[in-house]
């Protein structure tokens, strides 16, 4: 299967690069002008690179059509961590992703796999499944759900199939250093301290490489409709980092307490994953083993 993939030199997305390399699928990536490709430079040269913004795609739309994706894996999104969540970036991808979405109905592209988010939800409801409630909270979230909701209803006038990835807590290799699984090892690593709240929410965490996975799933199976990507296991935020420092052998340095709880901040956040699991998906790490492959890789990565 030939894919397009926007995104591809991201944390989530670099594990997709790999996982469809591995499955023999010639890859074309939308990639930045100067983008440096340092999560991709082991596999750089499998891959065709298409240079541009996402919102250049109208101009980069002949070049595309040559090339001639049979699907596509939409990943690119603003998402720098403190800022992500209310910036009025999230509506200029809003609006370029529902270009894209023209365009590969344009050039023939009958496959299409977006990702959205669990904070989509109204998370009240616990458990949570593809057809409850939503009620973002954030720009990001809301605007990841107006692409949804928009990609679904265009996908369905032009006869092609959409996929609506909600990703939960993913964590693993190549993420970015400011989240809190990455810094929190930084932090033992260096015998610094951390400040955390209490830990008492609950988290679906997930580690990077079932993501990838799953998102091959979807646009191997042609998935068509709303999937969560979760584990469907809850984890407080307290297990998660007690997880990691007893993986690195650090002990005393985390300040549980230290930060106040996010007036925004949900307790309980959880997915169900059985209708992924539904199409022959299911995650290959548990936390515990996920951790610690992460733990090994950033160890391994540190000069």
């Amino acid at each position: 299967m030939r894919v397009f993939l926007t995104g591809a030199s991201g944390f989530i997305g670099a594990n997709v690069t790999r996982t469809l390399l591995a499955a023999g699928c010639p890859v074309l990536a939308l990639a930045l002008p100067d983008d440096p490709f340092w999560r991709l430079q082991d596999v750089a040269g499998q891959i065709t690179v298409l240079r541009g913004n996402l919102s250049d795609l109208p101009t980069l739309q002949p070049a595309l059509a040559e090339w001639g994706p049979q699907a596509c894996i939409h990943l690119a999104w603003y998402a720098e961590p403190g800022k992500y969540l209310h910036s009025s970036e999230n509506l200029s991808f809003l609006v370029s992703s529902l270009a894209l979405l023209e365009i590969l109905t344009q050039i023939g592209c009958k496959q299409v796999v977006a990702a959205g988010t669990c904070a989509e939800y109204d998370t009240d409801w616990g458990y949570l499944r593809e057809g409850d409630p939503t009620r973002p909270a954030t720009l990001y979230a809301a605007a990841k759900l107006s692409f949804g909701l928009l990609g679904q209803l265009m996908a369905a006038a032009a006869g092609i199939r959409f996929a609506w990835a909600r990703i939960f807590y993913p964590y693993g290799p190549y993420e970015d250093k400011r989240r809190v699984v990455p810094a929190l090892i930084h932090a033992l690593l260096n015998c610094q301290p951390f400040p955390a709240t209490k830990g008492e929410q609950v988290r679906d965490y997930i580690h990077v490489e079932d993501v990838a996975s799953a998102f091959w799933t979807l646009a191997e199976r042609e998935g068509n409709g709303v999937f969560n990507i979760a584990s469907g296991v809850p984890v407080t935020v307290r297990q998660l980092l007690e997880t990691v420092e007893e993986l690195v052998s650090r002990r005393g340095l985390i300040q549980f307490g230290a930060l106040p709880y996010r007036d925004w901040e949900p307790m309980f956040i959880c997915g169900d994953n059985q209708r992924l699991r539904n199409l022959g998906w299911s995650p290959r790490y548990t936390l515990r083993e996920g951790i610690r492959q992460t733990v090994e890789w950033w160890r391994n990565l540190s000069p």
